[in-house]
Order: C-alpha cells, then structure tokens, then sequence
C-alpha cells in the first residue's frame, strides 16, 4: 500500500475533501484536549498557482486552497492578492454557516441513528488498528463510539493535524473571507455544508469503515505527508501534486465523489456565471485544480480554456 493511500485521510482533509470537514467542531470529548502552544514561525513566502478563464466582459480566477493551514506562510500577496483587489465577489466552496447550524447539522449526519457503537461493527484487527490510533491523538478509546465511520474518520484527521500546529484560522478560506467582508466584497458558495457531509454520509458503511481503518493507518504518517502537501502547493508544483494524489486514490467511488462530480459541478458552474459580466474570485480546494479530472480539464468541453498567472 503506498504512502498516499495511507494518508488519505489527511489529504483530503487538507486539499480536497469538503471545507466543511475543516469546520465541523469536536465531540465533547475531544475539546478538552489541550491545543499545541507552538512558537511563532519566521514567515515564509510561497506563490500558490493562480488561473484565469475569461472572455471580453467576464473574468474568473481559480485560486487552490488549502482549508487548514499553519501560521506563518504569506501566500496572500503579489498575483493572488491582486486577482482578489480586481474581483467584484469571492466564491467559495460553501459559505460557514454559524456555529450552532454546524454543530446540529454535524449532530444529525454524524450520529449512528440504530444505536449501533463504531467499534462493534469493526472486527477484531481493526479495532486495535483504529483505538491505538485514537490512543496517539490523546482520545480516550471510547470517545466516537455513537458516530458513523466517516464522522469518526474526518475527525480523528482533522484532530491530528490540529496537534501538529495546523489552524482553521489560518487556512486560506478563511483569511480570504477576513478580507472580503473587510471591504464588503460579496462572499457566495458552490455547495452546502449539507451537501458536502452527505458526500460522506451517503457512502455505504462498508466504504465508510475501510475510509476510517485508512485514516487510523495514517496518524503516524500525517506530519512528513502535510508537509509534502503544503509544499507543493505553494511551490508551485499543481502537477507534482496532481501525482501525488492520483498515486494513491484507488477508489473509483471516493475519487468519483470527492473530485469528479463535483468538479464537473463547477465547471458547468464557471460556464453558466461566463454568460455574465463581471470579476470573480473563486477559491476552492487545491486538489480540485490538479490532475487528470481538475475543473480546468473539464473546462474545454464548454469551450472555455483556463491559463495560468505569471506572477
């Protein structure tokens, strides 16, 4: 099994999965952990890729994020900042809705509904697998029992990265939102929170359960895979990362769900808002604009061509 499969979880966590995954709150249990008290890195300065599709009244930029990130990287200058300063709106993924809608929405898609624990439906191998991995992020083995596979799976990822100095407040949505509503510049979504856990939820538990024995496999490895991650984003190397990813996402249903569908979502999207004027900022997960089934790939087949920005 290579590398990137073990780390799935985590990649899609950080680069492709829902923003909302970056969002969702901690069970009870889980908040009483302390965060890491990290020392204030010295800045570094990364240029992630930028895009352009336009025609003679529209522009839309396509901009990688990546939801989580940590403090210290100053990606929000020279191209990137002034593709934002000329666009009339940003568009995100989805819009965060307020913290009490996420928690209950998080509540109804997350939680078993047969009273059925997450460990009684694994067998005995992977149920040492999965609470050694919930041991090294400091929870106790109980902790997720009364959610579904994938809510357990996303969370533990989320919480791993977070003790490596990962913060949602330094993610890139996020920043790009403190500066949209700074100067009041309109801020939209392609999708729902909702759609984005039911994307998880829908999955059928068999897939769900081998998505969280992957994400258990994959703590240990999380710190050397982010840092790969990271790195190629902001190098930039959107091919290298493309790679990267396509190495291990063996499975047709979880690629087809996570990247394909909703890119070819998108695309038709960027197509429809090209019949209207205007300047459009639009940021979404950096995995969704590499590889052989990337929003720009898809874009051709509506006739519209997506360049890169020198910068």
């Amino acid at each position: 099994m290579s590398s990137i499969i073990k780390t799935l979880l985590i990649s899609t966590a950080i680069l492709f999965a829902p923003s909302a995954i970056a969002q969702t709150e901690a069970p009870a249990a889980v908040e009483a952990l302390d965060p890491v008290k990290a020392v204030p890195p010295t800045p570094k300065d990364v240029d992630p890729a930028l895009w352009v599709v336009k025609d003679e009244d529209t522009t839309i930029y396509l901009f990688g994020t990546v939801h989580i990130l940590k403090p210290g990287l100053n990606w929000f200058d020279d191209g990137v900042k002034a593709a934002f300063d000329k666009s009339d709106r940003l568009v995100l993924e989805m819009v965060e809705p307020p913290a009490a809608e996420t928690q209950a929405l998080f509540g109804k898609l997350a939680i078993d509904q047969t009273g059925k624990t997450l460990r009684s439906k694994m067998n005995d191998a992977d149920r040492a697998v999965y609470e050694a991995a919930l041991t090294k992020i400091g929870l106790p083995t109980q902790a997720l029992d009364p959610f579904d596979p994938w809510a357990a799976a996303v969370t533990m990822s989320v919480l791993a990265i977070q003790k490596l100095g990962f913060d949602i407040n330094s993610g890139v949505e996020k920043q790009l939102s403190i500066a949209a509503n700074a100067v009041k510049k309109p801020i939209s979504g392609v999708e729902t929170m909702e759609y984005q856990l039911g994307i998880f939820d829908n999955m059928p538990e068999e897939e769900q359960i081998r998505f969280l024995m992957t994400s258990a496999k994959a703590i240990g490895d999380a710190e050397q895979m982010m840092g790969k991650m990271v790195e190629l984003w902001g190098a930039p190397d959107p091919d290298g990362l493309g790679q990267l990813m396509n190495e291990g996402l063996s499975s047709r249903l979880i690629y087809d769900a996570l990247l394909t569908k909703r890119n070819a979502n998108w695309a038709k999207w960027i197509k429809a808002e090209m019949d209207k004027p205007g300047v459009i900022f639009m940021a979404v997960g950096t995995g969704h604009l590499a590889g052989p089934t990337s929003v720009q790939s898809l874009l051709p087949a509506y006739g519209l061509t997506a360049e890169r920005v020198a910068y």
